[in-house]
């Protein structure tokens, strides 16, 4: 029997984000205990990894109602509490990497949010994740609202104000 992949530590960290996420919602927990008890002692041992997930989670949490907005924008006939916990808990961290994690490239955040719905959804959740991210993604930049820099942003290259 072969081992399974060993995953990125980033990949760790957004999972883990995931959970805390689904515990937060469902527990009604305060944020503090829920980076005490689900992302610190998973993370204890590295603090670079420890301060991008609970950047990760505090930005997701504090982001959700927006992005609630930005999904709800862009699912058809689709009613935001009929979205699978896990699927909108995957597009609430994507969004926050769009929105407020400078140094993430968007194709990036987009292929991360597709293994961790694949690995924590149902069949048709990477389906469902791309969509809605590839059209988020389309209204931030159109309207400005993504800032994105550093290495790896081939996207950033095709905009007109290049000089």
């Amino acid at each position: 029997m072969s081992q399974p992949p060993r995953l990125s530590k980033r990949r760790q960290v957004r999972e883990r984000v995931l959970q805390a996420l689904y515990a937060y919602e469902a527990s009604g927990d305060s944020v503090d205990h829920v980076l005490a008890t689900i992302i610190r002692p998973a993370f204890e041992g590295d603090r670079t990894y420890l301060r991008f997930a609970e950047r990760l989670f505090l930005k997701a949490a504090d982001a959700r109602t927006e992005a609630d907005v930005l999904i709800d924008r862009h699912v058809e006939n689709w009613d935001l509490s009929r979205i699978a916990r896990t699927d909108r808990f995957v597009l609430w961290i994507a969004i926050a990497e769009f929105l407020y994690f400078e140094d993430i490239p968007p194709k990036v955040t987009l292929n991360e949010a597709l293994e961790v719905a694949r690995a924590f959804g149902t069949d048709n959740s990477p389906a469902f994740v791309n969509g809605v991210l590839d059209a988020v993604l389309r209204e931030l930049r159109d309207s400005d609202r993504m800032k994105k820099s550093g290495r790896g942003l081939v996207e950033s290259s095709n905009r007109s104000d290049s000089a």
